[in-house]
């Protein structure tokens, strides 16, 4: 289904009627027009509103209907249910009558971020936003309850809401949200608002069914980004570069005009050129007829080859940046009457989401408007800014379901730039920019590539006396928040996750003697935050290599793991989970082999533990994966077990598949056939196990998760064939996935 938009921003809403009376959570909306424009089915668009301004999260119709803002986005992974599960949970509401709105980030903008940060990565959508989002539903209900008090004049604290309705409990009069919106949107809002209880939930911990749907998505009704249509629109497809930092020398578009539909080929900031056309085919062959003479510059002459012996060289480096220390390392080693040392490799990866980059925008002198896939709507709004030359208030971003984004729709607005950059060139025309996959593929921003040095001391009682974990790579940071290293005297902190001394992503390991830095490497390939981030690989270096450690020791790989492992009780309790769900302590089915690892990140503790068996040497067939996770606690369990799933199905395609290479300074893969990704038949199956470790802390889901599969199968596939694998993909190295 294609969704068709009236571009006047008077009459930009669709979907729904004015919401003319009623209690608003929110503010007068008369600003925004087009906030919702083109979500599709699940959500509503907004209109003006008559009703003060007394809070930013909920709007109570008169049919008892009630609307949750929302501004973190959704990707597949069921953010907006839990933030709304949350809301719904202290208003006391009726979940059946619960829909949502995603506002402007421009409103909030003007209203100075009134909803918190609109960004939607590192498992923060809701561990981070579960404190002030709650406090909105409370405040919402105790303004709904003195409302009906007063017009019963009795006291608030004789009156109780359940499922939208309120009773006063001494006499049994009811009345419903709806015929008191009115008086409480008149109410001040209260300063002193407290929480429920977790002991009290009823509707956070249960797995309810999400209010965005799913039968639009498997029937392709769905309005993504790049399905949005609207009067007068043309399309846009661009090429850059192939190498990153080089730039358009000179081109040549005499050809391309002559092509069907194609209306103007202009020229894309320094690097690129786009064709604008009447549709993507014609836009895409346009382009395939300009005549582009790139200046590659010095990088050209790098390769995956060079990068790796740079990466080499910082494995023995005498400078890096200490993340995690304690003790005396090279003492120990001094003493040590036996040392180990392994040395491990992963690579670049894309994010390849199903949707490539892909941005709307209209531009006039008068106002620039964007409809943008974003992770971040304030990311998004501030590029548009940048690039449309005008002030703030004539600039407005509206987001559109994201067909995927991992990482790369977040801190990376270069596709929305692009777009507002074409606009430009058209004035008052609308212009959908869509890059090929080879363009999503050729400029992504990459996981960084990073190398390991893992070595350890022994004493002569066989116990482990020292670990000194090496790593030399790219930093992100550095790339992308070079402030955050400034301010850490040029350390990368996210180098070291799931590596800390403490904090959410901190080590759930003790030894006598520890030493963990990073020799940054940078390289001219763009780094990213790919889904999981550092974690994956650090997951892979220290998990695999505490087998390592097990074995020479003479220990099993859970019990050595329990015995460096006392100080973290939470981290014992999911490993110990994954392990009597696999059934580590009875004997496997012949020709099956186990493996087990853990890893504490983003707040979370998780671990994993697997069945798999190999047949001629190199085929693995995975039989089953146990999954335990704590996050602290379980908005939505049944959202969980589909992120923890699907986390594996990306961390596993990584480990089997996937790598990005470079030749002559670009990107060597281009699509799917050289980038592959693991298929259902191949899709072990996965048992979710969730432990809910409460306390202060709430942990994520879909990006701790990601890492522990990985591990756990490199140390199966160690027990199956005697053959450690430290080197990613393992394609490489002749193994495949059946």
């Amino acid at each position: 289904m294609t969704t068709t938009i009236n571009t006047s921003r008077r009459h930009f809403v669709i979907g729904s009627s004015a919401i003319a009376t009623g209690l608003a959570i929110g503010f007068d909306f008369t600003f925004m027009s087009a906030a919702n424009a083109a979500m599709g089915t699940g959500t509503t668009a907004m209109a003006p509103l008559s009703t003060p301004e007394i809070g930013v999260w909920v709007v109570v119709k008169p049919n008892d209907d009630v609307v949750v803002r929302i501004v973190r986005s959704e990707m597949g992974q069921g953010t907006i249910t839990g933030l709304a599960q949350m809301v719904a949970e202290e208003l006391q509401c009726d979940w059946k009558k619960v829909s949502y709105e995603y506002p402007s980030p421009a409103e909030s903008l003007l209203r100075k971020q009134a909803w918190g940060s609109y960004s939607t990565g590192g498992s923060r959508g809701i561990r981070t936003s579960e404190q002030y989002v709650r406090k909105g539903g409370a405040a919402a209900r105790m303004m709904l309850i003195q409302a009906a008090a007063n017009q019963w004049n009795v006291p608030a604290s004789e009156c109780v809401a359940v499922d939208s309705v309120i009773t006063h409990t001494p006499s049994g009069r009811k009345t419903t949200f709806g015929k008191v919106s009115v008086a409480a949107s008149q109410l001040p809002v209260p300063t002193d608002i407290p929480l429920k209880d977790p002991k009290e939930w009823k509707l956070i911990g249960k797995p309810v069914n999400r209010i965005d749907g799913t039968s639009d998505k498997v029937t392709g009704r769905q309005v993504y980004a790049i399905d949005l249509k609207m009067p007068g629109m043309l399309v846009a497809t661009i090429k850059q570069c192939p190498v990153f930092g080089g730039k358009v020398k000179a081109y040549d578009s005499a050809k391309a005009m002559n092509v069907k539909g194609v209306k103007k080929v202009v020229q894309v900031g320094d690097n690129a050129v786009a064709v604008i056309a009447d549709t993507f085919w014609h836009a895409k062959t346009g382009l395939e007829q300009v005549n582009i003479t790139w200046d590659e510059g010095a990088n050209a002459a790098v390769s995956s080859a060079s990068i790796k012996k740079n990466l080499e060289e910082g494995l023995t480096a005498d400078d890096a940046f200490v993340g995690s220390a304690n003790g005396d390392v090279k003492a120990a080693f001094a003493n040590a009457s036996k040392t180990m040392e392994a040395t491990y490799f992963y690579p670049f990866l894309s994010h390849a989401t199903l949707e490539p980059q892909t941005a709307t925008a209209k531009w006039t002198p008068e106002m620039c408007e964007a409809w943008v896939p974003t992770q971040d709507g304030e990311a998004s709004l501030a590029a548009l800014i940048a690039a449309s030359g005008l002030p703030a208030e004539k600039c407005n971003v509206y987001k559109v379901n994201l067909g995927g984004g991992f990482g790369r729709r977040g801190a990376f607005q270069d596709f929305t730039t692009q777009a507002v950059n074409i606009a430009k060139q058209m004035p008052g025309t609308p212009i959908k920019l869509i890059w090929t996959r080879e363009e999503d593929m050729t400029h992504d921003h990459y996981h960084p590539v990073m190398m390991c040095k893992m070595s350890a001391s022994i004493d002569s009682k066989k116990n482990v006396t020292g670990l000194n974990m090496r790593l030399s790579g790219q930093s992100i940071l550095a790339a992308v928040r070079p402030a955050v290293v400034a301010s850490n005297k040029g350390k990368d902190p996210a180098a070291f996750q799931g590596l800390d001394e403490t904090g959410e992503h901190g080590i759930t390991y003790t030894f006598p003697n520890l030493n963990i830095d990073h020799a940054m490497r940078n390289t001219h390939v763009p780094p990213g935050f790919w889904r999981g981030v550092n974690v994956n690989q650090n997951a892979i270096f220290l998990e695999t290599f505490m087998d390592e450690l097990a074995e020479t020791t003479g220990m099993d790989a859970v019990e050595f793991r329990r015995k460096h492992m006392q100080d973290y009780p939470r981290a014992i309790t999911v490993l110990n989970a994954v392990a009597d769900g696999i059934g580590w302590t009875k004997p496997a089915t012949p020709g099956v082999f186990r493996g087990v690892a853990q890893m504490h990140s983003y707040g979370s503790y998780v671990a994993a533990a697997c069945e798999l068996s190999v047949k001629n040497g190199n085929e693995v067939k995975i039989h089953r994966i146990v999954a335990a996770t704590d996050p602290g606690y379980a908005v939505n369990p049944a959202q969980i077990e589909r992120q923890v799933a699907g986390s594996f199905v990306y961390g596993l395609s990584a480990l089997f598949e996937e790598e990005i290479t470079i030749e002559n300074g670009a990107v060597v893969q281009k699509n799917f056939d050289t980038f592959n990704s693991i298929r259902l038949s191949q899709m072990p199956k996965v048992e979710t196990i969730i432990i809910q470790g409460g306390g202060k802390e709430w942990g994520g889901v879909g990006e701790p998760t990601i890492a522990v599969a990985a591990p756990a199968v490199l140390n199966a596939f160690y027990r199956a064939t005697g053959q450690r694998l430290r080197t990613v993909p393992l394609k490489n190295s002749g193994i495949k996935l059946v």
